[in-house]
């Protein structure tokens, strides 16, 4: 018997997602930068729903990002509480993570999750499908211009998830060596993927403390300086 408890915040969406002894159940709506004032009365709808209490779970699972750094630390800041206070194990699952997985739920093999990071820059992964059929990572994810990134060494078919394929689209098509199999520039982060892929660490004991679990912000600033700034609408000019 394992009740667990999964929270994402790190974009746009606000999801939260129960596992309770093999059924998974979520909650999820698209919240903007309302993250705060969403997040708990969704999980404690969530839990009402299934009729238990925080004190009945077994593990929690954090969204850990990349993302927004507000939403990461949002999410990650309530998970780590619960955690302490209940002095219950996390697993923390990357946003491309959780991309990757629910494309490959929905029959892909090999997934290009991305996601836009703003300041002219993606959030980037590279993912296939494992034996048990959930998301097993191919290389380090990265922040990375899009026109910097080279995707030569991706043989075979790939599709493509996440708002970074909205914006991009484009280009990332273009340094594929074939076309992507499939585009969704509209997907955004889910939960219930994070407890898909928890799911082993806790069964094997290999979740971690509260004090432990960490964000994956991938980069350590939020804006663009005065200078880049201007670089950037330059180039924007230049390119019109």
């Amino acid at each position: 018997m394992m009740r667990l408890l999964a929270i994402d915040t790190a974009t746009e969406a606000c999801s939260a997602a129960l596992w309770l002894d093999g059924v998974l159940v979520e909650r999820f709506e698209v919240a903007g930068r309302t993250h705060t004032e969403k997040l708990l009365p969704l999980v404690q709808a969530l839990l009402a729903e299934a009729g238990i209490v925080p004190g009945q779970l077994d593990g929690l699972v954090a969204g850990i990002g990349p993302g927004s750094f507000a939403g990461v630390r949002i999410g990650v800041g309530i998970v780590k509480g619960l955690a302490l206070s209940l002095d219950r194990p996390v697993v923390g699952i990357t946003s491309l993570a959780m991309l990757a997985q629910a494309a490959i739920r929905n029959g892909a093999d090999r997934v290009l999750p991305c996601i836009d990071a703003r300041m002219s820059e993606i959030y980037l992964g590279a993912f296939e499908r494992d034996e048990q059929g959930l998301a097993r990572s191919l290389q380090a994810d990265q922040v990375v211009p899009p026109l910097q990134v080279d995707l030569s060494a991706l043989s075979g078919d790939w599709a493509g998830v996440g708002t970074g394929w909205s914006r991009y689209g484009a280009i990332l098509s273009q340094r594929l060596p074939n076309a992507p199999l499939s585009i969704d520039g509209a997907a955004l982060p889910h939960a219930s993927d994070a407890l898909l892929l928890a799911l082993p660490h806790f069964r094997s004991g290999q979740a971690i403390s509260a004090d432990d679990l960490v964000p994956a912000y991938l980069r350590d600033r939020v804006a663009l300086t005065l200078v880049e700034q201007q670089a950037a609408r330059a180039a924007k000019a230049a390119g019109n």
